[in-house]
């Protein structure tokens, strides 16, 4: 099923890098979803679910040793945020890019989540319109990919 979605400013790449700005292309599947319990209701999915925290964050330092995974961000940092002000991280489903093996630098915090307004690009991730995405997550289970070309 192909539908209309933003992808990256940096178009899409097969070879990905941090910071390019590019969706990496591929078929990734779907490990999880994380969604904001204090706007939405627990959606209905198949994917293992879990609630953004305040303290919740993506490590994007391919230095760090939590790189491309979720972390605690102490409330005094400025680091990015999976609580962010807008809706954009209403709903994020975290994809297998970089995973196994993690190789620093190859980029990290790839997710499909809510687009923009006008399907304006994202910095990396595959977004798409808020109401198309929850109907979606009600089909979508941990053997569902998604194919970015």
């Amino acid at each position: 099923m192909a539908l209309p979605v933003a992808l990256g400013r940096g178009g899409v790449k097969a070879n990905k890098f941090e910071g390019d700005g590019a969706t990496p292309r591929g078929s990734f599947r779907l490990k999880r979803l994380w969604w904001r319990a204090g706007r939405h209701p627990r959606p209905e999915t198949l994917l293992p679910a879990s609630r953004i925290r305040p303290d919740d964050g993506w490590c994007e330092d391919p230095g760090d040793r939590h790189y491309n995974q979720r972390i605690k961000v102490p409330p005094e940092s400025k680091a990015d945020r999976l609580a962010r002000l807008d809706n954009l991280y209403d709903f994020i489903i975290e994809l297998d890019h970089n995973t196994r093996p993690r190789i620093a630098g190859r980029g990290s915090a790839v997710f499909v989540h809510v687009a923009r307004a006008g399907f304006a690009p994202t910095a990396g991730c595959v977004a798409l319109r808020i109401d198309t995405l929850r109907r979606l997550l009600a089909r979508l289970g941990p053997r569902t990919k998604i194919v970015v070309d």
